[in-house]
């Protein structure tokens, strides 16, 4: 079923690999629509690391997805695919997609889609799929946090960070974390953490052994990479888990093999964007279980710093480049 459509809409090209000026406005044709997949005329994209990463040319799209970066949406179903079920045309969506976010329709896998939260208004629920499917596929499925554990959570003033603080509070875990500065750390224990660092000023092993009676803590969520991961390994407790989302300094860390082996910790990781939709879909049902209900309780909220006009998109990634924004970054179509 579809109803009339314009035959081209306005996307956010990547004209050469660069900087945020290399963002420019462009015409496209609407996306052919796949088995299984709904086509979305978005009120909303959200901004995230893996977009500037793209626009550096340094993260290609999976082979199949558009070109144009923007991983998650929000909007309203105008098409879908026959073999669509459980959606129709007019629903209130939000999606995690594989790229072509900054449009004003995109394409998603219906297996990938989720209600907006009743309490979430259509334009902030484009900041929840990415960090939501990233947070909880790591923290809790891999990193098996429960209630009653501890966690570091670097970055806690991101996108990810602020989402995972939220969550690992509401299931009853103590959170620690790190941000740039006192202002971010402020807001993340706002947030809920019992204790924000101060990276640039202070020793996040020291005091999280301090605050641990020097046990260390279950689970540490990081994207930093580099000579962090030493420095994970020895802020962990016995059995602890170490999960890799990113490695925003660098690929290569020299570790002390032993204390994986003495500590019994696990070292894990993952990425979320060149997986397939069958393995996205189950992440999906468990956001629809277990995190929704959060949300629509009050306990968990998407943390909007900025919202620009997808014709802006280049001043979107000039702010996500500074680091100066708390939580997430929206475009508005």
């Amino acid at each position: 079923m579809t109803q009339a459509l314009p035959q081209e809409m306005t996307v956010i090209h990547i004209t050469e690999p660069g900087g945020p000026e290399v963002l420019k406005p462009g015409q496209r044709p609407l996306p052919e629509l796949r088995d299984g997949e709904v086509l979305i005329k978005v009120a909303a994209a959200g901004v995230n690391r893996p977009d500037v990463m793209q626009r550096q040319g340094n993260y290609p799209p999976p082979k199949g997805a558009p070109d144009t970066p923007g991983l998650e949406v929000a909007g309203t179903i105008v098409a879908l695919s026959n073999d669509v079920t459980g959606w129709v045309i007019g629903d209130e969506i939000c999606a995690l997609v594989a790229g072509g976010g900054y449009a004003q329709y995109c394409a998603a896998p219906a297996l990938q889609c989720l209600p907006v939260p009743k309490n979430i208004p259509l334009m902030d629920a484009a900041a929840l799929p990415e960090t939501f499917f990233t947070v909880w596929d790591n923290v809790f499925t891999r990193g098996g946090l429960s209630a009653g554990e501890t966690i570091l959570i670097h970055g806690g003033s991101s996108g990810i960070g602020t989402t995972a603080i939220q969550l690992a509070v509401a299931i009853g875990a103590t959170v620690y974390t790190t941000a740039g500065s006192d202002e971010k750390c402020k807001a993340c224990e706002q947030l809920g953490a019992t204790k924000a660092i101060n990276y640039r000023d202070a020793d996040f092993v020291e005091i999280v052994q301090n605050a641990t009676d020097k046990k260390g803590v279950n689970v540490v969520l990081d994207m930093v990479g580099g000579d962090y991961v030493a420095r994970n390994l020895r802020a962990l407790a016995k059995g602890g888990r170490l999960i890799q989302i990113a490695v925003q300094q660098g690929t290569k860390a020299e570790i002390p093999v032993h204390m994986i082996m003495i500590k019994q910790i696990t070292f894990t990781g993952s990425t979320l964007r060149p997986r397939s939709v069958a393995e996205k879909a189950l992440i999906t049902e468990q956001l629809r279980d277990k995190a929704w209900p959060l949300i629509e309780a009050g306990k968990v909220k998407p943390l909007i710093f900025e919202r620009f006009p997808l014709a802006d998109a280049a001043k979107a990634h000039a702010l996500m480049d500074s680091s100066a924004h708390i939580g997430k970054i929206v475009l508005t179509v």
